[in-house]
Order: structure tokens, then C-alpha cells, then sequence
């Protein structure tokens, strides 16, 4: 069986740790200085509950906007990143969040919210009840707190978020095979229609024959 691939994109802020999470998630490194403004992208193979894919991870650049339509058209999974040091960052993915949903015209696009820099924990401004009630209000997407620096829960952010693209995958794939075969028996009911139609007319006809000759014999 080949390997699906999947797309995922890292969105968020600058600076909230996009790209030490992507590089620790991909290559287990630590990437203590980084330019925001520079975007990359990544492949790795993972296991997903037995099922081996393929992510290709697009992590952007916090101060790029006029890509990020583009992302969203072609993702199909999204990290919103924020850290939790920072509220203004957990706002700002609001209007991402909305603007994925607009693009995408799903309300079910598979996303993970993720506060970032767990680690800081003396410096946090945002909330966990804040940040889970965010998610909630989102359709009840999952939410986790990471730390790149730490490695804590980055594996199960990505897991997660490919977990609801094969899901909504499967889902998306059952319907279409429902409405093939729908329109398939829609299909088939009207050239056996078109047919029996047939049928009887020549039924009429000849029924209508063999009355004539009746006629003809009586008199």
C-alpha cells in the first residue's frame, strides 16, 4: 500500500516558536537563534495508529501575509501557534483561524491550537482555562501546551493534528464513494425506466394488433 502524504502548516506570530517546534518535531534539534522572517519546509515519516504517512510541514514566516491564503488553500492540517507569555499572539490566531475556515468553506478543517514555551512558565500571561475555552469556541479543537526547548508534547501535537487529516480523509473519501454509487443507481433506474417504457409500448402495440384482427373476423 503506498504512503499517503499530508500537508500541514504552522501558523501563528513571530517569534512564538513555530520553527524551534517544527525542527525539534522533524530533526530533534534545539535551534536556540533564528531568523522569523525566513519560511521552511520539512518532510518526515511517521506511524499514526498503525498507518505509516508522510507530513510535508510548511512552517511560515511569522511576518509574511500575502502567502498565507496560498498556505490555506493547499494545507490540510494547521498548527495555530501562540505563546503563552504573550495574549496578543493567542489573539492574533483568531483572525487566522477565521480566515482558514473562509478559504477552506469547512468548518471541520483539522487544527490544533498550541501555547508554546510551557517552559516560561513564570512569564506566562495566557491561561490554560483562557486558552482551552479558545478552543472550544473553535468547534472543540484540541489544545496543548508545548515546550520546544523541552521537547514536551511536541511529537503529540503533530500526531494529533495528522490523526484528525486521516480521519476527516477516510470521512470525505466514503462520501464521495456514496454519491458514485448514488449517482450510479440514479443512472441505472433511468435506463431501466427508459427500457420497461419500451416494453410496453410494444405491448400496447401488439395487444392492439391482435384486436384489430378480431375485428376484422367478426365482421
Amino acid at each position: 500500500m503506498s504512503q499517503r502524504e499530508y500537508h500541514i502548516v504552522v501558523l501563528g506570530s513571530g517569534g512564538v516558536g513555530k520553527s524551534c517546534l517544527t525542527a525539534q518535531f522533524v530533526q530533534n534539534v534545539w535551534i536556540e537563534s533564528y531568523d522569523p522572517t525566513i519560511e521552511d519546509s520539512y518532510r518526515k515519516a511517521i506511524m499514526v495508529d498503525g498507518r505509516q504517512v508522510i507530513l510535508e510541514i510548511l512552517d511560515t514566516a511569522g511576518t509574511e501575509q500575502f502567502s498565507e491564503e496560498l498556505y490555506m488553500k493547499t494545507g490540510q492540517g494547521f498548527l495555530l501557534v501562540f505563546s503563552i507569555t504573550s495574549m496578543t499572539s493567542l489573539h492574533e490566531l483568531a483572525e487566522l483561524r477565521d480566515q482558514i475556515i473562509r478559504i477552506k468553506d469547512d468548518m471541520r478543517v483539522p487544527i490544533v491550537l498550541v501555547g508554546n514555551k510551557s517552559d516560561l512558565e513564570e512569564d506566562r500571561a495566557v491561561s490554560r482555562a483562557r486558552a482551552f475555552a479558545v478552543s472550544q469556541s473553535w468547534g472543540g479543537c484540541p489544545y496543548y501546551e508545548t515546550s520546544a526547548r523541552r521537547r514536551a508534547n511536541v511529537d503529540e501535537v503533530f500526531t494529533d493534528l495528522c490523526r484528525q487529516i486521516i480521519l476527516k480523509d477516510m470521512k470525505d473519501a466514503q462520501v464521495r464513494d456514496y454519491d458514485h454509487r448514488d449517482r450510479r443507481r440514479n443512472q441505472g433506474g433511468r435506463d431501466s425506466g427508459g427500457r420497461s417504457s419500451g416494453r410496453r409500448t410494444r405491448d400496447r402495440n401488439s395487444r392492439g394488433g391482435k384486436k384489430s384482427d378480431r375485428s376484422c373476423t367478426i365482421l
